[in-house]
């Protein structure tokens, strides 16, 4: 599989086989990474991270990833680059693309990476737009086919927000390697009816199924996987928060929703979370509202059944999969 030059924009880019590529990639390096096998492929190179938002697992992911890949590596945080103030994206991308080797993107309108990969002329990366978010999709999908081995088939759930960068990249996810995806929350916040016809005809490739609902019960039993974000995504105003509490506390991930998913059934969330009150943003929602727990309550979050810091540290591991088979100049 030659992904070399490739940029990482969406998975709707990637085909079933590549993505699997990747996967099996991500496990070779975390293997490496946990044997402590030094694995210095792409010594000499060097990446800059572009975050207009910023994030802590995205950061570290790359940064560890870059070095451990042996590259040097450069974060540009949103007041050091002059990117659509002073200076054009078109003209950013020429600058930076004779600099550096790869270039990932961390932000907001899907326009924005696109633009960086179409003037770069080198592989740019998805760190997070506000449609998508490619890198934690492959750690999600890693995540699950580590604790049942296998994917095809796989019921997968999102609650809540499903129109959110992270519900439209697991729908796509899903369709591109045949699992069931049911997206769970209210009408208004269901995601485009273009992105699922999208996903609709890929899944009849795959065997890949796409439903939505509004009932919890309905699309909870029988999951293999429940999946939650936070109700207000980075970026968007304050003034949300009381619309959206409204909208989706009913879709609020709890043990009567992982009693109604099959027995062995996972909870994933792509962090961070608001499931107790030890956050500033997590208490000034209590002061307001009187919510101690938002998307999932502390008692999923810390059970068993959670998986979301084995999810975390895949982040790390499929992120140097992309930059590795984007950049790699021979095979290891």
């Amino acid at each position: 599989m030659d992904l070399r030059g490739r940029n990482f924009l969406t998975l709707l880019d990637y085909t079933p086989e590549e993505i699997r590529y990747l996967l099996d990639l991500a496990k070779d390096f975390k293997r490496k990474k946990h044997e402590g096998v030094e694995h210095r492929y792409l010594s000499g190179k060097n990446i800059v991270l572009l975050f207009e938002k910023t994030s802590t697992r995205t950061r570290c992911a790359f940064e560890v990833a870059g070095l451990d890949l042996g590259m040097g590596v450069t974060y540009l945080d949103p007041g050091s680059s002059q990117m659509g103030k002073k200076e054009s994206i078109e003209d950013t991308a020429r600058v930076l693309g004779r600099m550096y080797d790869g270039i990932e993107y961390r932000g907001y309108d899907q326009k924005i990476i696109e633009e960086l990969a179409n003037n770069a002329g080198v592989p740019v990366w998805n760190g997070l737009t506000t449609e998508f978010h490619p890198t934690q999709m492959l750690a999600d999908i890693m995540t699950v086919e580590e604790n049942f081995g296998y994917l095809k088939g796989i019921k997968l759930v999102f609650m809540g927000d499903a129109r959110n960068n992270v519900a439209n990249s697991l729908m796509v996810v899903c369709a591109k390697m045949g699992m069931h995806f049911v997206s769970c929350g209210p009408k208004e916040l269901w995601p485009s009816e273009e992105l699922v016809k999208r996903c609709e005809e890929i899944a009849k490739e795959t065997g890949a199924t796409i439903s939505m609902t509004e009932d919890v019960k309905e699309a909870s039993t029988g999951a293999d996987v429940i999946y939650t974000d936070v109700w207000v995504s980075m970026g968007e105003p304050d003034d949300v928060w009381a619309e959206r509490i409204k909208l989706l506390n009913p879709y609020q991930v709890n043990k009567e929703i992982m009693a109604n998913a099959n027995s062995n059934a996972i909870f994933l969330h792509c962090l961070p979370s608001f499931h107790d009150l030890k956050t500033t943003i997590g208490n000034d929602i209590h002061q307001k509202f009187g919510l101690t727990e938002m998307e999932v309550t502390d008692e999923v979050f810390e059970s068993s059944n959670s998986k979301v810091f084995e999810e975390a540290e895949n982040r790390l591991h499929t992120i140097k999969a992309v930059i590795y088979a984007t950049m790699r100049e021979r095979d290891e």
